[in-house]
Formats: C-alpha cells, sequence, structure tokens
C-alpha cells in the first residue's frame, strides 16, 4: 500500500472518530434541550435545537467526504 493510501485510511478513521464524538455531543445537546424544555426554558430549548440542525447537516457532509476518502 503506498504512502498516500496509509494517509487516506489515516484521515478517514479520524474523522470516523470526530463523527461519533460529534453524534455523542448531539445527544447530549438534545437531553440538555429536553430538560430546558421541561424546566419552562423554550428560548434554551429552541437554540439547542438550532445547533442540533446543524449537527445534523455538517454530519452529513462529514459522512459523504468520509466515503469519498474511503473509496
Amino acid at each position: 500500500m503506498s504512502d498516500n493510501n496509509h494517509a487516506a485510511i489515516a484521515t478517514a478513521d479520524v474523522l470516523t472518530l470526530l463523527l461519533h464524538n460529534q453524534h455523542a455531543l448531539a445527544a447530549a445537546i438534545e437531553e440538555v434541550s429536553l430538560w430546558a424544555k421541561s424546566t419552562g426554558s423554550p428560548d434554551v430549548h429552541d437554540n439547542a435545537i438550532a445547533a442540533l440542525e446543524t449537527i445534523d447537516t455538517n454530519a452529513s457532509a462529514i459522512t459523504a467526504g468520509i466515503l469519498r476518502i474511503r473509496q
């Protein structure tokens, strides 16, 4: 395997780990947003939901990039 292939695999592996971290953070943000909503803080909930939408959008792009690198 060439050095470029090793570098591509390593890059894809690191991006995959970062994506897993992003999913974990999204789950935590969702929990906090539900807590905020239940305690009467709708603005905090709405802001958290907006952040989750950004995370979801970026996760899709990151996944597509990982798949391109792994080809």
